[in-house]
């Protein structure tokens, strides 16, 4: 099993798992396509801390095909071009870049919509000077890997 593939069935089953065992109680389930999009941004961020980039231009087509197929507009445009770009990442140096601006956008996203409260958790790298989205509360640091795996620090 490819490691993404693999890293979206371990997303998808927390989530489910979360869902189900009342770990959020506070927030409503992700709707579409909000939904979508951050189970592709998952399997997303743990291929980056497993320095992997396998799968990580289809799970970002994927986001911007959410994003655009959206009639009710919930998540910025932005979110569609910033996944267009990550999906255009010939390696792993220039994915890390654009998975930061990605990050950003659906970081504001939940905070503005009070969504995924309690099963998303915002991590700060100050080595990166910038953030993502995961779920747990074990730091897997999707801009360095495996060489600082844990390095950062939980925001909520």
């Amino acid at each position: 099993m490819k490691l993404a593939s693999l890293a979206l069935t371990f997303a998808a089953a927390a989530a489910l798992l979360c869902s189900t065992a009342g770990c959020a109680p506070d927030a409503p389930p992700l709707k579409e396509p909000a939904k979508t999009v951050m189970s592709n941004y998952l399997a997303i961020q743990a291929g980056l801390a497993g320095d992997s980039i396998q799968g990580l231009d289809e799970h970002a087509k994927a986001i911007a095909t959410a994003v655009k197929g959206d009639a009710a507009k919930m998540l910025p445009p932005d979110v569609a071009a910033q996944a267009e770009t990550l999906a255009q990442a010939k390696d792993i140096t220039a994915a890390r870049a654009a998975f930061k601006p990605l990050s950003a956008s659906l970081i504001k996203y939940m905070a503005e919509e009070k969504a995924g409260k309690g099963l998303y958790h915002e991590v700060y790298c100050p080595m990166a000077e910038a953030s993502w989205l995961q779920t747990g509360k074990d730091i897997r640091n999707p801009y360095y890997g495996k060489e600082m795996l844990d390095c950062g620090e939980l925001k909520n």
